[in-house]
């Protein structure tokens, strides 16, 4: 269960407005939150609804046109880029749908891109040998399978031991049973390392794996539910 304590996130009043030209997207309307210790949230809404712009102003990879994002006492608002660099090498962890790998690196080079600027990290091999790859180390990305290499980015997130895992779609180009591999890579790292976890999907039955799901409509969350019971990644099926 998440920790009551204080919260990692206070977002308050957060509005998020992207201008080309004459035209004005509004990306996020006023969305406030409170995300806990060790918290496992799950992000659903439809295309464009502001999911992936609320998960990268929480991770330092944007910055908000109005309101509060505050990180353990610390205003993000108001770091300059040097700052948000620093936050996000020292706090947070990043896995997309694409995985981004580097094809001439092996998996055990790929994660130590990370472990050489993190402060505190694991070991490349403890990494992958975490998400289950102990004995993929010097394979290639082209070696692998999708869901191997999306292990493998998972490995490079959690590296640096960061207190916030935060997932853009990292099941999206997987089939279900490689898809499941992921998921129960993610919920482990939460659940033993305590560390907190926002899962932005399209699928709706990964909500089960929640603590809460945000229902994010409009640049807005629309309504914020608690599963009756937490699923681990076996129960659920798609």
């Amino acid at each position: 269960m998440p920790d009551t304590s204080a919260p990692v996130f206070q977002v308050r009043g957060l509005t998020k407005t992207y201008r080309t030209g004459a035209a004005e997207v509004q990306a996020l309307r006023g969305v406030d939150l409170d995300v806990l210790p060790g918290e496992f949230i799950v992000l659903l809404g439809p295309s464009g609804s502001g999911k992936s712009t609320l998960l990268n102003i929480l991770g330092g990879l944007d910055t908000p046109t109005g309101g509060q994002v505050i990180f353990r006492g610390r205003e993000l608002g108001a770091a300059d880029e040097a700052g948000l660099t620093r936050f996000r090498r020292e706090h947070v962890g990043f896995v997309f749908q694409l995985y981004n790998l580097i094809p001439s690196l092996t998996a055990r080079e790929n994660v130590q891109l990370v472990t050489d600027i993190a402060a505190d990290p694991m070991p490349a091999e403890e990494a992958l040998r975490w998400v289950g790859l102990g004995e993929r180390l010097d394979h290639f990305p082209s070696q692998l399978s999708g869901g191997e290499q999306q292990r493998v980015a998972i490995a490079r997130a959690v590296a640096k031991r960061p207190q916030l895992l935060l997932c853009d779609e990292p099941t999206g180009a997987l089939d279900y049973e490689t898809g499941k591999l992921v998921l129960e890579v993610i919920a482990r790292t939460n659940a033993e390392l305590g560390t907190t976890a926002m899962v932005i999907t399209h699928n709706a039955a990964i909500a089960g794996m929640a603590d809460r799901v945000l229902r994010i409509a409009s640049g807005r969350i629309a309504a914020i539910e608690r599963p009756p019971r937490k699923l681990t990644p076996a129960e659920i099926s798609w």
